[in-house]
């Protein structure tokens, strides 16, 4: 066995690093070690190992071109009404929280140097010093108060409205310190302050046709439904990163042409890559994936307000003719994770296992149909390339249809306008949910009678209640107790088909380093601009 020379050094170790980021071919480099005593399979160890130490180091550096899935022109700089993926990308470029989750979905502080509370109803937050806007103005209280007090005012129409109204005081203690007190205890603060929407801005902004914050980009073009630049804040108050240059972001509709435009070099990030493409990508030796199951989804809605989801027995009667499996396996190709019916997934530790996930029923449905007085009716399922996955979906459910002679007629939409002219208004539709922290969070967005994201109109005095309840118990057991049961009041009573919890799957250039999986989604939490490098 041929082995490395003694006299080698981590000097020489370092000297192939350096030559990799200059640009240096593997044969190239072979000849290198060859010249220098080293044999064949030595030789290609060390390179694995100088590879290996490349792609782990940061490198300062380099313009990246991302490409996400979806984009509109309600495409906004704003995070109290960011809504889409492409959104959350640019807000969490530009601005910063008071908390973020890391990779294991633990609490870290940002903007906050310190989150105290004795008994986690009033909230005590110290600022960090030196933070400046990208204004030169430094951060005090008073953007803080100001950015939180925004989403309890109606005419901003902040997407967590209803979450932000447990905040009954934010208050100004002094420059470094800000005050919060709740309605009721809730111990889950600190994780929802780490949510996309209660980023930080400027005391007394309205303008957001340009994004003023303390984040690691300056927007330097904004462009909504077309594409966004961001260049490096020189003066970022982190005492590490960012480590790119620029980046550009935009949408890529069509999953083929995303793929297409990654392995062709055009773009270095292709975001929620359809697993039908993942044989491709694994033959490609320029190409990595990062694969994220947080409990991301696609869900079926029916409206209970609407018909048909107004008559007994139609939503139940979805619910037994949606094949989860095929799904599972011919849509996602395995990449996803069988879901019942509510939106908690495994990933969470409040998770209810006992629920099971309704068993494929044809003629259970078709009886319930009957029952509803539907069969035979024509019924449209919205679906569109917008909500992952959504038309492979339908096309499965329609086929199920026809065996049991319900008809569905699959109206696929335009990407562009789907979330405001068809989410949450067309009688049967799908919806596409990034993944959230806690239960609170996702009930309370989805699900809450007064939710700004009610998809199916479920209104339920009882689980509005217990909402409140499980905001407020210190006893983590009774908490989940409570929790348990409102997943199984989700799943049997709201009009959401919930088949399957998503594998979110980003494809990379191999010269992209740093992005980890996030509990808040894919493309690293959408936070990713901040933390990957480029190596040559």
């Amino acid at each position: 066995m041929t082995k490395t020379p003694t006299n080698w050094t981590h000097r020489d170790d370092a000297m192939v690093e350096h030559m990799i980021r200059r640009g240096a071919s593997r044969r190239d480099l072979l000849k290198m070690l060859m010249a220098s005593g080293v044999g064949v399979a030595a030789g290609g160890s060390l390179l694995m190992r100088a590879t290996t130490a490349v792609a782990a180091t940061p490198v300062s550096g380099g313009s990246l071109r991302a490409a996400g899935w979806s984009s509109s022109t309600a495409d906004t700089l704003d995070p109290a009404k960011a809504s889409l993926s492409t959104d959350y990308v640019r807000c969490c470029s530009v601005y910063n929280r008071l908390t973020f989750l890391d990779e294991h979905g633990e609490v870290q502080m940002e903007l906050a140097d310190d989150i105290a509370t004795d008994d986690a109803q009033t909230w005590q937050i110290t600022l960090k010093s030196g933070v400046t806007f990208h204004d030169g103005k430094t951060l005090t209280a008073d953007d803080v108060v100001y950015s939180l007090k925004r989403h309890l005012d109606p005419a901003v129409g902040s997407k967590v409205n209803s979450i932000a109204k447990q905040m009954t005081e934010i208050s100004k203690v002094d420059d470094k310190t800000v005050k919060i007190v709740l309605a009721a205890a809730n111990a889950d603060l600190p994780t929802i302050l780490a949510l996309h929407h209660f980023m930080i801005v400027a005391d007394g902004t309205t303008d957001f046709t340009k994004a003023n914050g303390t984040g690691a980009f300056v927007m330097e073009t904004f462009e909504p439904g077309v594409k966004s630049v961001g260049v490096k804040n020189t003066n970022y108050w982190k005492p590490e990163g960012p480590y790119l240059d620029s980046f550009e972001f935009f949408a890529i509709s069509d999953n083929n042409a995303r793929v297409n435009a990654l392995m062709s070099g055009d773009i270095q990030l292709a975001a929620s890559i359809n697993p039908r493409s993942m044989r491709l990508l694994k033959g490609n030796s320029n190409v990595a994936t990062s694969v994220t199951t947080s409990g991301n989804y696609t869900n079926l809605n029916m409206r209970l307000d609407l018909n048909p989801g107004d008559k007994a027995g139609f939503v139940e009667g979805m619910k037994y003719l949606i094949n989860r499996e095929a799904i599972q396996k011919s849509v996602f190709r395995g990449l996803a994770e069988i879901a019942n019916d509510q939106p908690v997934s495994s990933a969470n530790r409040y998770h209810n296992p006992n629920l099971k996930p309704r068993e494929f029923d044809p003629e259970k449905a078709k009886a319930l149909f009957d029952k509803a007085g539907l069969l035979g009716t024509e019924i449209p399922i919205v679906a569109s390339d917008a909500a992952t996955a959504s038309v492979d979906m339908a096309t499965i459910v329609q086929q199920s249809g026809d065996q049991i002679g319900m008809k569905f007629k699959v109206d696929r939409v335009p990407s562009d306008g789907y979330w405001s002219n068809y989410w949450l208004k067309a009688p049967v539709h799908f919806g596409n949910i990034n993944p959230r922290p806690t239960p609170d969070i996702l009930f309370s967005l989805l699900y809450a009678s007064d939710a700004p994201w009610n998809e199916s109109q479920y209104k339920s005095p009882k689980f509005d209640k217990m909402l409140v309840e499980a905001r407020g118990a210190l006893d983590d057991a009774k908490r989940k107790e409570i929790y348990w049961e409102m997943q199984e009041m989700v799943a049997n009573e709201a009009g959401t088909a919930i088949p399957v919890y998503i594998s979110n799957v980003d494809a990379l250039s191999s010269k992209v380093g740093g992005l980890k999986p996030n509990p808040l989604g894919g493309m690293m939490g959408y936070a990713f601009a901040e933390y990957v490098w480029l190596n040559a």
